[in-house]
C-alpha cells in the first residue's frame, strides 16, 4: 500500500496533539528497540540491538556516578535520552549508509559497554524519566545535547561534574540543562510505542501523481536546495502534489548530484536530497526540520494530506463513507482518524465524480464540495438513519457564527439525534451554520446535563454531547440494516 511504512513512521514518531485555538504540538515516539555499533562509525566491529531502555540505562550507569545528587543524575539522563533519540529520528548513521543508529565511542555519540551491571538507583530514575527529552523551543526534534565530564574533557554542552555542583546548589534538572544549554530549551514528554520509528524513506519511491504530508516535505527541502542551486528550479505551487513541477525539481537535482535521471525519489535521491539539505542548513541536530514543519502546519492549516491525524480528518473519512451509499464509484473508508492511502483513494474518487483534480488533497475546493455535499444528503434523511463515529474535540469552541463548519455539522449531527429521545432538547437542521436553532439546542443541552448554559459548545460540552450520543445512540441498540 503507498505510503503505508512512511504513514506508519510518521504517525508513530512525530505525534500531534491539538491545543485550543487550533496550534498543535509534536511528540517524539520513544523507540522499543536500539542498534549500537560496538566502535567508531568507522570500525569493523559488533552491532548490537537492545531495548531502548535498557541502552539509555548502560549509558547512564557507564557515563555517571550512582553517589550524585538525584537532580545531576535527572539532567544527564535527560540529555543521554536526548542525543540517542536525535540520532534515531534523524537516521544519522542510516542515512549515511550504516545500518546501526548510534556508535558506542564518546568521540562521536555515548558510552555504552555491552554486559555491564546497571546501577539500581540510576535504573529507577531512568525508569521514571526513559520518556523525557530536551528540544529548543518551537522545535520538533530531539537535541543533540552534547555533554563531557567537565574536568578532563571540555565542550560546549553540558558539564557532568559541575552539574553535581549546580545540585547541590539546589538547582533542578530543568534548571542544570537551561545553564548548560540556554534558558531555550525544555523538557517535553515523548510517547513509547512497540513500532518502528524515523522520519525515513518510506519504502517505496515517491513518484508523479502521489501526494501527501511526505511529498509536501521533499518539495520543501528541494525548494530550500534551490536556493543555493539555482538549475534546480522551485517547485510551485509545494502543496503536497507531486506533480509535473515537482518532477522537473528532482530530475535537476539528480543531475546535478550524479543520480540517474528518473524524475522518482527514490531511496537513493531520498537521502541525497535530505544529506544536501542538512549540509545547507549547516545544522547538526536538524533545527531547519522544525521550520519545514511549521512550514507544513502553515500549508495545511486549511488543507488535508495523507499522513495526516487532526480531528478533522475523521470528519473527512465520515462524510466519504456517508457518500459512497449514494454514489457508487466513491469507497467508504474506515474511520482511522488517519489520512492514510484508502483514504486518499476515497478522496481521489470524490474528486473523481465530482469533476475536481483528482489529487488526493483535500484543499479548500475539495473540502468545500464536500461539506455542501454531505450537508445535501443529511437534509433529505431523518436523524434516527445516521451513524455517527466518535470524533474527539477539534480544539476549537463553537459559537453562534454565520460561517459553516465542520465541527458544527458534527455537533448538530449529535444534538439532532439527542432530540429524539430528550424531549427538552429541541431538534436542529442540519446546515453546518451555528444559528440561534442550534444555540437554543446547546443551551437546551448544558441546562439538561448541569453545564453552563453558555451557548458555546467548549471542550467540556463536545465531550459531554459525544459521551450522551454514544450512550443513547448504541447502548444496548443493535444498528439496522441501512443505517449511515
Amino acid at each position: 500500500m503507498l505510503f503505508a511504512n512512511y504513514v506508519n513512521n510518521l504517525q508513530n514518531t512525530i505525534n500531534e496533539e491539538v491545543i485550543p485555538g487550533g496550534m498543535s504540538t509534536y511528540f517524539v515516539t520513544i523507540p522499543e528497540f536500539i542498534t549500537v555499533h560496538l566502535g567508531s562509525p568507522y570500525d569493523d566491529a559488533e552491532n548490537v540491538t537492545v531495548a531502548f531502555v535498557d541502552y539509555i540505562k548502560n549509558v547512564a550507569s557507564s557515563e555517571l556516578y550512582p553517589t550524585w545528587p538525584e537532580n545531576a543524575l535527572k539532567a544527564n539522563i535527560h540529555a543521554i535520552v536526548s542525543v540517542a533519540l536525535n540520532r534515531v529520528v534523524l537516521e544519522w548513521y542510516k542515512a549515511r549508509g550504516y545500518n546501526f543508529d548510534i556508535t558506542n565511542s564518546p568521540q562521536y555519540d555515548q558510552a555504552y559497554f555491552a554486559n555491564r551491571g546497571i546501577y539500581d538507583n540510576i535504573s529507577n530514575i531512568v525508569n521514571e524519566t526513559m520518556t523525557q527529552y530536551i528540544v529548543r523551543d518551537d522545535q520538533v526534534i530531539p537535541l543533540f545535547a552534547e555533554f563531557c565530564d567537565g574536568r578532563i574533557s571540555q565542550c560546549d554542552g553540558l558539564h557532568q561534574w559541575g552539574s553535581v555542583d549546580l545540585a547541590n546548589e539546589g538547582y533542578t534538572a530543568e534548571e542544570i540543562l537551561k545553564y548548560y544549554y540556554g534558558d531555550d530549551v525544555s523538557i517535553v514528554t515523548g510517547i513509547p510505542e512497540d513500532l518502528g520509528t524515523g522520519l525515513g524513506y518510506p519504502g517505496e519511491p515517491i513518484e508523479l501523481g502521489n501526494s501527501g504530508i511526505i511529498v509536501l516535505r521533499e518539495q520543501l527541502k528541494l525548494n530550500r536546495i534551490s536556493q543555493n542551486y539555482p538549475l534546480i528550479p522551485q517547485i510551485e505551487p509545494a502543496d503536497g502534489y507531486f506533480g509535473q513541477s515537482t518532477e522537473l525539481a528532482v530530475l535537476a537535482f539528480q543531475d546535478i548530484f550524479n543520480l540517474p535521471q528518473t524524475g522518482i525519489i527514490d531511496q537513493a535521491t531520498f537521502y541525497e536530497i535530505r544529506r544536501i539539505y542538512t549540509a545547507i542548513t549547516r545544522l547538526s541536530e536538524l533545527t531547519a526540520e522544525s521550520s519545514i514543519y511549521d512550514e507544513i502546519y502553515e500549508i495545511t492549516s486549511g488543507t488535508l494530506l495523507e499522513g495526516d491525524i487532526r480531528p478533522r480528518v475523521a470528519i473527512m473519512q465520515y462524510i466519504l463513507d456517508v457518500l459512497s451509499l449514494f454514489y457508487k464509484n466513491i469507497i467508504p473508508v474506515a474511520y482511522t482518524g488517519i489520512f492514510d492511502e484508502p483514504t486518499r483513494q476515497g478522496v481521489i474518487e470524490f474528486q473523481r465524480v465530482m469533476g475536481l483534480p483528482a489529487t488526493g488533497i483535500v484543499d479548500y475546493e475539495t473540502w468545500s464540495l464536500l461539506f455542501n455535499t454531505a450537508i445535501g444528503v443529511f437534509d433529505t434523511i431523518p436523524p434516527e438513519t445516521t451513524y455517527l463515529p466518535y470524533v474527539r474535540y477539534p480544539g476549537i469552541d463553537y459559537g453562534k457564527s454565520e460561517n459553516g463548519e465542520p465541527g458544527v455539522f458534527i455537533i448538530q449531527v449529535m444534538l439532532s439525534y439527542i432530540s429524539l429521545v430528550i424531549e427538552s432538547i429541541p431538534p436542529v437542521n442540519i446546515n453546518g451554520v451555528f444559528d440561534d436553532e442550534t444555540e437554543r439546542a446547546v443551551i437546551a443541552f448544558q441546562t439538561e446535563f448541569g453545564l453552563n448554559p453558555t451557548g458555546i459548545v467548549d471542550e467540556t460540552t463536545w465531550n459531554e454531547m459525544a459521551r450522551v450520543y454514544d450512550e443513547q445512540r448504541y447502548s444496548g441498540v443493535s444498528v439496522p440494516q441501512g443505517i449511515i
